[in-house]
C-alpha cells in the first residue's frame, strides 16, 4: 500500500541553521495496517507525515501509494487518496459552515459543482446515522456552525469527514495532541473504531508513547531523521513503555530523553 524507499530530507541547505530532518528512510506499509510513530522532537516523524502527503518534497528516495509513484506528485494531486487530520481543531474544517455542510463538502470531493449541489433529505439521514455512532450528539445538530463546537467534536467531526470516501491512506498528525486527556482518549477510540469499521490503511504520529502502544497493530520510533525501532504482532501487544525505553537504550547505547513523549 506504501513504500518508502530510502528518502532524505535535508531543510536549509548550505545555511548554519542547515538540518537533516531524514536520513534514507525506508518503509513498507501493507493495505489495512495501523502504525503508530513516536519520537522525540526533531526525530522525524513529522516530517516523514509531510513528505508522504505532498507537503515536502523528498531529495532523495521514492514514495508509492497503492503501485503509484507519487514523489513528484504534488500535495493537491495526492489528496485524492489520502484522508488527513491535523493536530490543530481548527483545521480540516470550514468554521463558518453547518456540520451537514462540512460533510457535504468532503463527500463532493473531486465532483464537479453544478446547480444540484442541495442537500436532500435522504442525504441528511445518512448523515445522521453516520454521526450518531460518535456519542457526540452531532447528528441532532446538523445545522450548528462547526466553529460553535468543541475542540473534541471537531476533530471527531474531521476524522469522519476525511474517511468518508474511504481514502488509499489516512494520516493522523498529532491529532489529539490539542486536547485534554479525557476529550482525548474519545478521539481515540473513535479513530480506533472507524479505522477498523473501514479497515483503512493508517499513520499515525504521537507524542504519546502510552497512545502509541495502546494503538494501532505495528510501532515504529524515529531517532535523529532515522527509524530506529519496528514493533508488530505479539510483540507489540505486550509491550510496555518501559520495554520501550529499554529497547530504545539498547538499540542506540542511549537514554530516551524527550521530557514531551515521557510526561504524556
Amino acid at each position: 500500500m506504501l513504500k518508502i524507499n530510502e528518502i532524505t530530507k535535508t531543510f536549509n541547505v548550505g545555511t548554519v541553521n542547515e538540518k537533516t530532518a531524514l536520513r534514507n528512510v525506508s518503509l513498507s506499509i501493507e493495505e489495512g495496517e495501523f502504525i503508530t510513530v513516536i519520537g522525540g522532537n526533531g526525530s522525524g516523524k513529522s516530517t516523514l507525515l509531510n513528505c508522504v502527503a505532498g507537503v515536502y518534497s523528498v531529495d532523495e528516495g521514492s514514495i508509492i501509494i497503492d503501485n503509484t509513484d507519487v514523489t513528484n506528485v504534488t500535495e493537491h494531486k495526492r489528496a485524492a487518496v489520502l484522508g488527513r487530520v491535523f493536530q490543530d481543531p481548527m483545521l480540516g474544517t470550514a468554521a463558518n459552515m453547518g456540520i451537514e455542510e462540512n460533510l457535504a463538502l468532503a463527500l463532493r470531493r473531486g465532483q464537479r459543482r453544478g446547480l444540484k449541489w442541495g442537500i436532500s433529505n435522504k442525504e441528511r439521514e445518512m448523515y445522521r446515522n453516520l454521526l450518531k455512532p460518535l456519542g457526540l450528539g452531532l447528528e441532532d445538530r446538523l445545522s450548528t456552525k462547526v466553529g460553535l463546537l468543541s475542540g473534541g467534536q471537531r476533530q471527531a467531526l474531521t476524522l469522519l469527514m476525511s474517511t468518508l470516501k474511504k481514502p488509499k491512506l489516512l494520516l493522523l498528525d498529532e491529532h489529539t495532541a490539542a486536547l485534554d486527556p479525557k476529550t482525548a482518549a474519545t478521539v481515540l477510540e473513535i479513530s480506533d473504531r472507524i479505522v477498523r469499521e473501514n479497515k483503512l490503511t493508517t499513520l499515525m504520529v504521537t507524542h504519546n508513547m502510552r497512545d502509541a502502544i495502546e494503538h494501532g497493530t505495528r510501532l515504529i520510533m524515529m531517532y535523529e531523521g532515522e527509524i530506529v525501532l519496528d514493533i508488530r504482532g505479539e510483540e507489540k501487544s505486550k509491550l510496555s513503555v518501559e520495554d520501550l525505553l529499554a529497547q530504545f537504550e539498547r538499540v542506540r547505547g542511549e537514554k530516551f530523553t524527550s521530557d514531551r513523549a515521557l510526561l504524556s
